[in-house]
């Protein structure tokens, strides 16, 4: 049975936006959002997580308690597709091969010599809100918190790959993590395989793309990578790998599982259903508080929050019904904008009578992408990106 936490109470507008400031300064910390991030660590399932999944652990962020602008380590989503590994720093290696002039083979050490860049970016699983699909989705049953925001800190891949230097032929690199198994299916893997997704190089050399060894100023958690993952910004989670163990340039695109089988959608070209591996996250936003089945006082204020967030492009605004979508008024987005990371908002509200209300939020970013209505289904199980309406009662 999924263990769940009692929503927040919320917190002030002053508290909302003190939170919402760190997007202005991205390396100022709380000691919360440093809280349980010792590399290495996490026993057991860290106390608030949601637990939508055991044998693999994967655990939601509450996202009804959203209060911040950084996502503290002990409460960012944990997204695992086979038993995480146990590696030892000591001994743990990133070998980088294929289409390279220069095989490497970098020690812990190594990687934490080399000039370090900071990326602030929000990750996203791309199943996230599949549980509110209707009919029933497979797949880990998310709701809303598997998403949150950290700034993340190491080496940008596209250094690494200059020091092993390409070969012309070389078109992508594949990220393979340490962790590995069986899937069962559908459909069935070709044995054990270890998780992996490649990245095109034009991707690969963007300088927010990051070998990262430091989440919110402290070491990987075990749980999210220790001692190396990829940060992928702008790129749902999937392409972040964790664990990092091996870059592969491959001189043809990678069409492993993960790839093909798994984290696909259907892309229409020229009238024919093509199938596409899943990269760029959508223009999103969602609703925090208030709650599905929340009881809300009428004539009285309520403050109306959440997050926005566009990938590679940026939030522009978002848009409040509390109609069901018959009228729109504009939230208030706090902060400053940062590239890859997610725009807090907030909206006053005052509902005059009692009744049933139908609370919408729908984001439009910088390039003019407004977040649909409706479901498209060409993404099947993935990319949960439309309009998700929060159904209350006020008394």
């Amino acid at each position: 049975m999924n263990e769940r936490q009692e929503p927040s109470t919320g917190m002030d507008r002053r508290d909302f936006l003190r939170g919402a400031a760190l997007a202005s300064v991205p390396l100022a910390f709380s000691p919360l959002a440093l809280a349980g991030a010792a590399a290495g660590g996490e026993e057991r399932p860290p106390a608030g997580l949601i637990v939508r999944e055991k044998k693999p652990e994967n655990l939601e962020f509450p996202f009804s308690t959203l209060d911040r602008f950084l996502t503290p380590n002990n409460l960012f989503y944990v997204r695992n597709h086979f038993p995480a590994p146990e590696l030892d720093a000591s001994t743990w290696r990133l070998k980088v091969e294929g289409a390279v002039e220069r095989p490497l083979a970098l020690s812990y050490e190594d990687l934490k010599k080399l000039p370090t860049r900071a990326v602030t970016a929000t990750l996203e699983c791309a199943g996230n809100s599949r549980a509110l699909l209707v009919p029933k989705a497979g797949g880990v049953p998310w709701e809303l918190g598997a998403v949150g925001n950290a700034e993340w800190a190491g080496v940008p891949l596209g250094a690494v790959l200059e020091r092993a230097g390409l070969k012309d032929a070389a078109v992508e690199v594949v990220l393979e993590g340490a962790d590995k198994g069986e899937v069962s299916g559908p459909p069935k893997s070709p044995g054990v395989i270890p998780f992996a997704r490649s990245l095109p190089l034009a991707k690969a050399r963007r300088p927010e793309v990051l070998l990262a060894h430091k989440m919110n100023g402290a070491d990987l958690p075990a749980s999210h990578g220790f001692p190396l993952r990829a940060v992928v910004s702008g790129w749902y989670g999937m392409a972040s790998v964790k664990w990092l163990t091996r870059l592969l340039v491959t001189e043809r695109p990678f069409a492993g599982y993960f790839q093909t089988m798994n984290y696909t959608y259907w892309e229409r070209v020229r009238g024919l259903a093509t199938l596409a591996p899943i990269t760029g996250m959508q223009v999103k936003s969602l609703v925090a508080r208030p709650t599905a089945g929340e009881t809300i006082p009428a004539g009285k204020s309520y403050r109306v929050h959440g997050a926005a967030w566009a990938g590679e492009s940026e939030v522009a605004k978002v848009d409040v019904s509390t109609d069901g979508g018959k009228t729109w008024e504009k939230a208030n987005l706090a902060g400053k904008s940062v590239p890859f990371a997610w725009r807090l908002w907030e909206h006053e509200w005052r509902p005059a009578e009692a009744g049933k209300y139908t609370v919408l939020s729908r984001a439009t970013d910088s390039r003019g992408r407004v977040q649909p209505l409706q479901r498209d289904r060409d993404r099947l199980n993935y990319m949960v990106a439309h309009v998700l309406p929060v159904e209350v009662t006020v008394r």
